[in-house]
């Protein structure tokens, strides 16, 4: 088995019971992502689709301990890599992806694959998958607090008394100010043609919530 299958099986393994929107297929569809924009910005594949696989790894301890998972997951991929014989250039570069992709930390990615990956984790929270990822994770937000007391503290709007406020100021705060944030024409393309899915959207809930 090669180091990418070898690495998708490992995440597969740690994030079988994850309970948000950070499971499997978001790995999986950010990977894909990656190779898209891949095809017209370039940068270095194997790179690339390690990060992509990697980037949520920390993401269990996340919810048990607070912090930050991008720090956890680079921290768990370096280890991982480094025992599955990766070359110490390539570990280095991995990690540094995983660390700056978060959108709540408003970290600046250096390297083309860095600013890749950002752009296509932040695209797999707009058109239809974002909105139903963002209800998916304000419930199990909500659980989570419920069950264990974790609360994440950049996600507050999860914890609304009324769920209609925090969605609609989740929506305030992130997909729409997505697109400024966005690295590479490719990603905003694709970005622009969800967005316009995600107001049809907004405009026909109000509608129906008036």
């Amino acid at each position: 088995m090669d180091l990418i299958e070898t690495t998708r099986q490992f995440v597969a393994e740690i994030l079988a019971d994850e309970p948000s929107t950070h499971d499997m297929s978001h790995i999986e569809r950010v990977e894909n992502t990656c190779m898209n924009i891949h095809k017209k910005e370039g940068g270095d594949l194997q790179v690339l689709r390690l990060a992509a696989l990697l980037h949520d790894v920390g993401i269990v301890r996340e919810h048990k301990e607070g912090g930050n998972h991008a720090q956890y997951s680079a921290e768990i991929a370096t280890e991982f890599l480094r025992e599955n014989g990766a070359e110490a250039e390539l570990i280095d570069h991995v990690a540094s992806c995983i660390l700056t992709h978060r959108f709540s930390r408003g970290m600046q990615a250096q390297t083309i694959e860095a600013k890749i990956l950002q752009d296509a984790d932040r695209i797999d929270a707009l058109g239809s998958v974002g909105i139903f990822r963002s209800l998916v994770s304000m419930g199990a937000l909500r659980a989570l607090k419920q069950t264990i007391g974790t609360v994440k503290e950049t996600s507050m709007n999860a914890y609304a008394e009324d769920p209609f406020d925090g969605f609609y100021d989740y929506m305030e705060r992130k997909p729409f100010k997505i697109m400024e944030r966005l690295n590479t024409e490719t990603a905003k393309e694709i970005a622009d043609q969800r967005l316009a899915i995600m107001r049809i959207y907004l405009e026909q809930l109000k509608q129906e919530t008036l």
